[in-house]
């Protein structure tokens, strides 16, 4: 007799799950290891800490955006709900390779010294710091509110906490996702585009090699959302419609 959906369902034993969430962790910690070595490659003309620095950040972006997709399949097609349970390893991914670029920055870049991560530097003369960087500083602001929502929805990312806030509560949170991926567009579009538009006199390096990539990758979860909102939107409004 062949066994139903619900007994296969009653089938799946917290051993199972727990083997099955492994094997996601596995799989996209690999993925996010060949996507940090693979955008090396990209920025192989750097020195060995911008190198890294923006591979790590391009990662996590990739990551970032991959999670906003996955939210949005199941209004396409049913056999994208599948892959909606990879959201949370996508994300908890995304977030630690955002650690790790924010690392490389504070550690290499600025030195320990937290007024430079935000524009100033010191003044030899008038002995203090002084704002430089404006957009620089600016958009390093925005990074840091963008990780540490980043950090809320990491430690929330379990289901301990699903337990602990409750389902509802829980959801909430989580839909901060949009916030963070809207934070991560815009600090990432200040330093591939605006960034180096002062020293572009003879000095200023090459245009990043991504730039027409995350232009595109950005408007495609654009799209991909907006239309899976726009169906809920009608699903919902054509449901009201009946029950009058």
């Amino acid at each position: 007799m062949p066994v139903t959906e619900s007994k296969t369902r009653n089938l799946v034993t917290p051993t199972t799950n727990l083997k099955r969430t492994a094997i996601r962790h596995l799989l996209v910690l690999v993925l996010a290891a060949i996507s940090v070595y693979g955008f090396s490659f990209v920025h192989d003309q750097l020195s060995a800490m911008h190198r890294w620095n923006r591979a790590a950040g391009d990662a996590a972006v990739l990551l970032l955006a991959l999670t906003m997709m996955l939210g949005a399949l199941p209004h396409f097609f049913r056999a994208g709900a599948k892959w909606i349970t990879w959201r949370r390893e996508l994300g908890i991914y995304s977030v630690i390779l955002a650690i790790v670029h924010t690392v490389i920055i504070i550690v290499g870049w600025v030195e320990w010294d937290f007024f430079r991560l935000f524009g100033f530097e010191f003044h030899p003369i008038h002995l203090k710091y002084v704002m430089v960087q404006h957009g620089f500083g600016l958009a390093n602001a925005i990074g840091v509110l963008a990780l540490g929502i980043g950090f809320i929805l990491l430690v929330t990312s379990n289901n301990r906490a699903v337990r602990t806030l409750g389902a509802s509560v829980w959801k909430r949170l989580q839909m901060m996702a949009v916030i963070f991926w809207t934070l991560v567009v815009v600090h990432v579009a200040y330093f591939l585009y605006l960034h180096f538009l002062d020293y572009r006199r003879g000095i200023a390096p090459d245009p990043n090699a991504l730039q027409v990539w995350f232009a595109g990758l950005v408007l495609f979860v654009f799209i991909i959302r907006s239309v899976a909102f726009f169906r809920i939107f009608r699903a919902k409004s054509l449901s009201r419609r009946l029950k009058r």
